[in-house]
């Protein structure tokens, strides 16, 4: 299982949000090219990149901090916030990005997605957001009526390669992950699944660990590194144990 350290950009900096709340922010520095090359160098084999600004506001802000992260990363590099339209996944991906990840476009518009995912095979991941079991948009501060796991289920016939499953609830608030929910969705579909949200401690890792067979391919991990309760090496160390 992928251990994957988060980077989340907003106004240029590298910040953590409680809950997807814009209001509830930390810094954790002013340079996330730096912040990506302290992750790669503790072990990371993979980054998550999110522009805030663009996921709430549907326009990829923070294009040139992602550049500039692909641009030195040594490791795959998936990247989500903004991307609603061909153009920008054409150009993420033309700097190098190994996948795009859309959110309220894959919801608001599915022929949108279904002609990305053809375009793209393989490099085109959904971000499904829940609170309650219903997903949320727009840089989660929009719910919907729909529930999760049916939008997932439509996300994966439209073609898309991986659905990241993150419970809003839980992001940022290191109460460790959705177990439940994140069974049920990896259950429900065919292709793989990364988990996301609440992640606090080694323990929160191990017990993540048996559902790989479901289908869990991933972690992402945020708060949790940038607060010091989890350690990078530990983690992979954890999952590569596992897996042997």
């Amino acid at each position: 299982m992928l251990i994957i350290p988060a980077i989340d950009i907003r106004g240029g900096k590298c910040v953590r949000l409680i809950q997807g709340d814009y209001n509830q922010e930390t810094v954790y520095g002013e340079d996330p090219a730096a912040m990506a090359e302290r992750w790669i160098n503790q072990g990371a084999r993979f980054l998550h990149l999110v522009d805030l600004d663009g996921a709430r506001d549907g326009i990829p802000y923070n294009r040139k901090t992602v550049e500039a992260i692909v641009k030195q990363s040594s490791v795959p590099v998936q990247v989500g916030g903004g991307i609603r339209d061909l153009a920008t996944i054409d150009d993420y991906l033309s700097l190098g990005v190994r996948r795009v990840i859309l959110g309220t476009a894959a919801f608001a518009d599915p022929q949108f997605l279904k002609e990305a995912c053809s375009k793209w095979p393989g490099r085109v991941a959904v971000d499904i957001a829940a609170k309650e079991g219903r997903a949320a948009i727009a840089g989660w501060v929009r719910e919907t009526g729909v529930r999760a796991v049916d939008l997932a289920r439509r996300c994966e016939e439209q073609g898309a390669s991986l659905i990241i499953y993150t419970d809003i609830l839980r992001d940022g608030t290191q109460k460790g992950i959705n177990l439940q929910a994140t069974r049920e969705m990896a259950q429900a579909l065919k292709i793989p699944v990364i988990a996301s949200g609440g992640i606090s401690t080694i323990g929160d890792i191990e017990a993540l660990l048996p559902l790989e067979p479901e289908g869990v391919c991933g972690v992402i991990v945020g708060k949790a590194l940038y607060a010091g309760t989890l350690k990078l090496p530990e983690a992979i160390g954890q999952a590569d144990r596992k897996g042997d």
